[in-house]
């Protein structure tokens, strides 16, 4: 655990850093673009697309086609599918039309990456691709930067994504993006995304345990270094990255200040008005009880990966305060049946029978 004077110093620098970006209104770009979005309804695609057109881009949207109208008639809507082998595929991205940038949000399967890449190599400026810190090799080197081992790629028939193929598969388009278009590329690698709009519900069980208070069973390993990033710092910092033309691989990881799992833990206690008081089990109960402690694994090491290249290139971080109390108001306005049924989160008899080991 960590000695009093640490924990206070950080805990301070994660309640405060980086407020000014939260707060901050986007004005006017200062020249405008035309945008493609690969994807553009899920988690991270609407506050790319919203703080897009504040800025005053001209923005197109490709997709199914499942959420239509999303944006009204300020998003031109383009339907297709990544698979070409599926309905019309990409084929209303055919033609001579060009665009300044490329953002490819939904890009998994590096069949569709290179498909969709090859098509539109010729007819746009920029291709960002929105990649993840899963393509990093950890077991070669658990602190990376952005020129960390990858891991390999799956045998070429591997399309299915799972818990096991997600970082082999990012990985292989992840490098085919850079293969196609070099220094027209930029990669963004994000950790755990978390804020409003989270359709994971990972770190919202966090929020969501602390408000209510009482025994909390916490993650194993107090002493492991948490990383996260808040979406609309990620979403933000990566449309102006689109807008300043910087080619390069990043990665989108915060906080500004390094914290461990113990620190955030006391630092989401701080916004419960309810008396709470922390437990902290092995990583062997957790898995002899399989109690699910979302977006922290129970694997017992740490891992770091460093975002200073990004934050060189102009990525902010708003406060944890900030944060825990979007993510809050944007859960508590959903609907009781989609609260009622969150994805992932233990439950409270799990929680019990933890704690009774722990009292024993």
């Amino acid at each position: 655990m960590t000695t009093r004077r640490e924990f206070i110093g950080a805990s301070a620098a994660l309640l405060a850093a980086g407020s000014v970006s939260a707060a901050a209104k986007p004005g006017p770009a200062s020249h405008k673009l035309d945008i493609l979005f690969l994807g553009g309804t899920g988690f991270i695609g609407p506050h790319q697309i919203r703080y897009a057109l504040a800025r005053g881009h001209t923005v197109s949207m490709f997709n199914r086609g499942r959420n239509s109208g999303l944006y009204g008639d300020r998003v031109e809507e383009l339907i297709g599918n990544r698979d070409a082998n599926i309905d019309d595929g990409l084929r209303v991205l055919e033609g001579q039309r060009r665009w300044d940038v490329v953002v490819d949000n939904s890009g998994y399967v590096p069949r569709h990456v290179r498909d969709s890449a090859e098509l539109l190599k010729d007819r746009c400026g920029r291709y960002v691709y929105t990649s993840t810190v899963a393509v990093y090799d950890f077991e070669k080197s658990p602190s990376v930067d952005n020129e960390g081992p990858l891991l390999a790629a799956p045998v070429p028939s591997t399309e299915d994504v799972t818990w096991e193929t997600y970082g082999p598969l990012k990985a292989e388009c992840d490098r085919i993006v850079q293969s196609i278009f070099g220094d027209r590329a930029t990669i963004v690698r994000p950790t755990y995304i978390v804020g409003p709009g989270d359709s994971t519900d990972r770190f919202t069980y966090w929020i969501e345990r602390f408000h209510r208070g009482g025994d909390i069973v916490c993650p194993p390993g107090p002493g492991i270094e948490a990383q996260w990033i808040d979406v609309r710092d990620l979403c933000h910092w990566l449309v102006n990255l689109a807008e300043n033309d910087t080619a390069g691989i990043f990665n989108g990881v915060g906080p500004a200040s390094a914290v461990t799992i113990e620190q955030l833990m006391y630092g989401l206690r701080a916004f419960s008005s309810a008396p709470t008081r922390l437990h902290w089990p092995t990583s062997d109960l957790v898995g002899e009880l399989e109690f699910a402690t979302p977006m922290f694994g129970n694997s017992g090491g740490s891992i770091h990966v460093d975002a200073r290249s990004a934050v060189a290139s102009g990525l902010t971080y708003r406060s944890l305060a900030d944060t825990v109390r979007d993510a809050h108001e944007w859960w508590m306005a959903q609907p009781e049946e989609r609260r009622s049924n969150p994805r992932g989160w233990p439950t409270a008899e799990q929680e019990a029978a933890v704690l009774a080991r722990l009292a024993a």
